[in-house]
Parts: structure tokens; sequence; C-alpha cells
């Protein structure tokens, strides 16, 4: 012990660190310049969503699960709402359905542009910075033209939207979307084509796709180490399967490939807006519902970071009885044990941050009783399957 100790030294980086939004604690295993080893340690911010949601109405989950995630405040209360509607046997209208597939593309826009802006800062290159986030303005405006929200927007409801799209208003987001268009071509010129920005990211912080694989990323991650899935393509909801797109995927898995995907996907989303707004049917935006029946339902949305996986279970009362939720960065950010291997410190802190980590959406609680840790993963394990099988007999009377 003395001897590895003597060749090796920990870097921490975290719970608060310049690079890292939220609060999480990464120790770098490092022999002199070189990172060896990663050990990851989160539980900082942990706000008890999923047991608050079992104590709410059912109308009342998508204004708590919004806020979860500010860059992603739409894409948890989407499936939500997905979960509870194949609870019930349902589907929005189709005019529902197009308009939660505009906000949904809108909102992947806005992530990847704030994940552009802050990489561009995280590198000392400010103008990527101050450009993208210029353009992010706008972008808010559409927002509120829209759903009178620049964030939290509180439109998804279960059985369709709380607003409508008004056809007046067509006019004025076509020129929205031909603005951004424009500016992320030029982001896209400008990051790609610049010397110094393909020095700093291009070979660095490489997820093999096999390493992918086995750490079951989602998302951009996925995409930019050439695993082509998409929630939106493998398992289609609401409109995306009544429009024209294509999956971006690059094979380099390294932090430029991750940049490109998300730069390509903005043009993506772009073009499936116009075509919603070009196809928009006529009619009601939402089923009205009564009542939530017994059972259990799933819903899976493909947000900004990837799939989000919302599990809601209900016992015929007006209040879910287990609310369960998986978000992307929580597959994401252990595919850092893999990709930090072998690069510098340096490095480090870039590739932790190109998962676009959100450790709100990811935390998970530790129990701890007069210092002492109360439960091992293990024991929160058994703990849940108690409480299945206690909720399985309680039902099957």
């Amino acid at each position: 012990m003395n001897e590895i100790n003597s060749k090796y030294r920990i870097v921490p980086i975290g719970p608060y660190h310049p690079l890292q939004e939220e609060p999480e604690f990464f120790k770098l295993i490092v022999e002199g310049e070189r990172v060896i080893d990663l050990e990851i340690n989160l539980g900082y911010n942990h706000r008890g969503h999923e047991y608050l949601a079992q104590t709410m109405t059912f109308d009342q989950v998508p204004f708590l699960v919004e806020r979860i995630c500010g860059i992603c405040s739409n894409s948890h209360p989407y499936a939500y709402c997905l979960a509870v509607e194949d609870i019930c046997g349902i589907k929005p209208p189709p005019r529902a359905q197009y308009i939660r597939t505009i906000i949904g593309e809108l909102e992947r826009i806005h992530s990847h542009y704030l994940w552009l802006g802050l990489a561009g800062h995280f590198i000392g290159y400010n103008t990527v910075w101050m450009w993208v986030w210029r353009y992010r303005e706008p972008l808010l405006d559409l927002f509120e033209l829209i759903m009178g929200n620049r964030n939290h927007y509180a439109i998804n409801k279960i059985g369709g939207v709380r607003r409508d799209i008004l056809p007046e208003d067509y006019p004025k987001i076509e020129e929205y979307l031909d603005l951004l268009e424009e500016k992320t071509t030029m982001f896209t010129k400008a990051i790609l084509d610049d010397p110094v920005i393909r020095a700093r990211l291009e070979g660095v912080g490489i997820l093999k796709k096999e390493d992918a694989i086995a750490y079951g990323v989602l998302g951009p991650t996925a995409r930019a180490s050439g695993i082509a899935i998409d929630v939106r393509k493998d398992d289609p909801y609401d409109a995306y399967d009544k429009v024209d797109w294509d999956i971006i995927v690059f094979e380099e898995g390294d932090v430029l490939a991750k940049a490109k995907v998300r730069l390509l996907e903005c043009f993506e989303s772009i073009k499936i807006v116009r075509q919603c707004l070009k196809n928009m049917p006529e009619g009601p935006i939402e089923t009205r519902i009564e009542d939530i029946p017994a059972g259990e339902g799933i819903g899976r949305h493909e947000a900004p970071r990837g799939e989000v996986f919302h599990y809601v279970r209900s016992d015929g009362s007006n209040m879910p009885v287990r609310h369960k939720i998986r978000a992307p960065s929580y597959m994401n950010i252990a595919s850092n044990v893999a990709a930090v291997k072998g690069y510098s410190i340096a490095d480090a802190a870039l590739i932790l941050a190109a998962v676009d980590p959100c450790y709100c959406c990811t935390e998970r609680t530790i129990v701890y009783e007069n210092g002492v840790k109360k439960y091992t993963g293990k024991d929160l394990l058994r703990l849940s399957w108690e409480k299945t099988e206690e909720l399985k007999r309680k039902y099957r009377r």
C-alpha cells in the first residue's frame, strides 16, 4: 500500500468546481500528469422527487418533475405524461402530439446551445460562448411566444397540452427558425473549422464503442461513439414517425465528436419543427381523462442528453403509489471511468463535462446514522424488492 501511495496521487475535482454546474465529487487517480483511474461520488443534491410525487395528485406531478432539471424542464413532464397515458391506454389528439414534438425539439436546440456555449467558455474560447448564448435569447423569446414562459414551460398535461400554438404565430415562429438555422450554421463552421478547437478536442476523451455499449450510455454520448440509438426512431411516439429526420452518428467517440453530434442535431430539430408547423392538424389539444385506473405504465422520451424514463404505478386513486425516474445522466456519467483514463489532468475536466452531465437528474439518496452509512447499495436493492413485493400482495387482493 505504501508503494502504491508513493506512486499515485489523488487530484480532487469537486464537490464544487468551475467546470461543474452542480455538486459532485470526482477523485482522479493520477501518475504524474496522467489519469489512471477515476472514482465518482454523487449524492450531494438529492431532493426526493420520487417520494414527493407520491404525495401529489396525478395532475400536480408535471409541475414538480419539470423542476428536476431546468434545461430539460419539458423532458421529464413529457415522459411522465406518456407513462400515465400508458396506464390509461390513451393517446393525445393529433394536434397535441405535433405541439409536444415541436416543444421537445426546441428544447433540444436550447440544451445543445447551452452546452456549446459552456464548452467554449471551458476551453477559453469565450467568443463561441458569447455567440451561442447571444442566440439563446431569441430561442427563449420563442418559448415565451408559444408557452408564456422562457423556462419551466408548464405545457404538458396528461392527455395532451395546456396551450395551443396559434396559427397567427406561425410566421413569427418561422422567422425565429430562419435566424436559428443561420446562426447554427455560423457556429458549426466556426467551431469545426477552427484549428485550435480541433487541436484541443480531437482525440481527447475517446469513449470506444464497446465501452459505450458496456456502460449503456445514451443520447449524444452514445451517438458520438457510433451507436445509432434514439427513442424517437426506436420507439416512435407523438409526431416523430410522421416527419422526416436523421439520426446524427459519429464513430470517433472523442469530445469533438460529441460537439459535432449536438451541432448537427440542431439542424435536424429545426427540420422537425418546420415539418410539424407545415403539417399541423386541426382539432382539440387534449383528451379528457376523468380517472386514472389501477395499473402501471412507462414513458420514454429522447431528452437532449438521451432517453429519460419514467415508471408510474396507480392503485386507482388520484395519486401515484410509485414513481420511478431514470435520467440519461445516470447512465452517461459512469462512462467517464473509461473515457478519462490515459489522458492528462488538464483534459479530465473537459472529458467529465463532455457528456453534459445533470447531477440534479441523477441524484440518489445515501442515509447516514451517527456518521455511519446506514445502507449499502445491496441494502437499498433489498428494500426496493421488499417494497415491490408488499405492493404486489396489497393490490392482488
